[in-house]
């Protein structure tokens, strides 16, 4: 199977093939995983947060559980800051989903549990980056996602 190149920096994986499926090797994980378009996406977003932007990979949690009105769903990636506190969440969707404002609200349901700070949403081709104004009830869109070491200043 052949994976589409994507706006980010090409990154080498650790790839397999059992039993006619592809495997990725998840660094967070330290396991292989089926390599489905989404987790293509997931893999190298990863891979350029910790390699290009500085996020340490012991903060980074992945496929989260969590419950929203009793339903049990998965947040794909979120990060912690380094007091432990969730500050950003990663929706991602593979390539040839297009990001509409129905992803954004996926992202935002399960932000209305998470409480994190900042939002990223991508299909691997289109990556947004937003601060969340909590108090104001809004998104502001940030221009390109921040170095980690931007975060060093926020209160835990």
């Amino acid at each position: 199977m052949k994976f589409p190149a994507l706006n980010l920096p090409a990154f080498e994986f650790s790839m397999k093939k059992e039993n006619e499926k592809v495997y990725i090797f998840d660094e967070v994980r330290r396991k292989h995983l089926i390599c489905t378009p989404e987790e293509w996406v997931r893999q190298n977003f990863i891979k350029y947060l910790i390699s290009h932007l500085d996020y340490p990979s012991s903060l980074i949690s992945l496929e989260m559980p969590l419950n929203i009105n009793t339903t049990a769903k998965r947040s794909d990636v979120v990060i912690f800051d380094r007091n432990g506190n969730i500050f950003m969440i990663v929706e991602c969707k593979a390539t040839n989903i297009k990001i509409t404002q129905k992803t954004f609200d996926q992202a935002a349901v399960y932000n209305m549990k998470l409480k994190a700070g900042y939002l990223i949403v991508t299909n691997g081709m289109e990556h947004y980056c937003c601060k969340v104004d909590f108090v104001n009830k809004k998104w502001d869109f940030m221009e390109e996602i921040p170095n980690f070491s931007t975060f060093k200043a926020l209160p835990g």
